[in-house]
């Protein structure tokens, strides 16, 4: 019995990123994206502080499943970001990240909260 508890436990927690990475509300149906990108692409809560030609400035929670801690940062926008709804500066949103083959992230789809 003690080793079945375990075993649950062990899976629950090794589970947890993997849902939470899954269950953040957005579509992804539509989206022109390899599998590769939407399979290691992660999410975060964020404000939009600005919006430019080709970056976002924003401050973001932690994003655990890349080692980030909350911070604001200047992201690229990729060129086919999707956004969903208007967004503008203040709004509070969900940011999806995707790894370009540089290693470096970039917001491939925001949408508001």
């Amino acid at each position: 019995m003690k080793t079945l508890t375990a075993t649950l436990g062990l899976l629950a927690l090794t589970s947890m990123p993997a849902f939470a990475q899954m269950n953040h509300g957005m579509d992804h149906s539509n989206m022109p994206m390899s599998s590769e990108q939407m399979e290691g692409a992660v999410h975060a809560k964020a404000v939009v502080n600005s919006i430019g030609d080709g970056t976002a400035n924003v401050s973001h929670d932690p994003i655990p499943e890349i080692g980030w801690p909350a911070m604001t940062m200047d992201l690229p926008l990729l060129e086919n970001a999707e956004m969903m709804g208007e967004i503008s500066a203040g709004d509070e949103v969900t940011i999806m990240l995707v790894k370009g083959s540089d290693g470096m992230y970039a917001i491939g789809a925001m949408m508001p909260n």
